[in-house]
């Protein structure tokens, strides 16, 4: 968690400059660019991120104002709504991964060795999966 605190300033801050308000906007950029044409539901983007419904639909809201997505409503769906992918957020998904790349190396590359990040990428992941 210290190190998540240290991080994010930071982070946050060169987010901003690509105009990415909230780190969260990034995960909900990439479940939508991982979808496809087909986009995604709201209902199972806000179980994938585990973000309450109020808080997804403020951000998704903010994220349309910025031009960053797009919305339409699912047919017989009732208030069912699909998010896709604009113009302008294209490509943006592997800017703001270079910003981490670049932050987490800086931070905790030279405190370990390469075999040592491995292992811990493989721990992290058993405990995400």
């Amino acid at each position: 968690m210290r190190v998540q605190r240290s991080l994010m300033p930071e982070i946050e801050k060169s987010l901003r400059e690509l105009g990415i308000r909230d780190p969260v906007w990034y995960e909900i950029l990439y479940a939508v660019e991982q979808a496809g044409e087909g986009g995604v539901q709201m209902l199972s983007l806000q179980e994938r991120l585990c973000i309450p419904q109020y808080a997804l639909s403020r951000h998704v809201a903010r994220m349309e104002d910025a031009g960053l997505i797009r919305r339409e409503a699912v047919a017989g769906a009732g208030r069912g709504q699909n998010l896709y992918l604009t113009e302008a957020s294209r490509g943006l998904q592997d800017r703001v991964w270079q910003v981490y790349v670049e932050r987490i190396q800086a931070a905790i590359g030279p405190h370990m060795t390469t075999d040592e990040a491995y292992d811990l990428v493989r721990y992290l992941n058993r405990l995400y999966s």
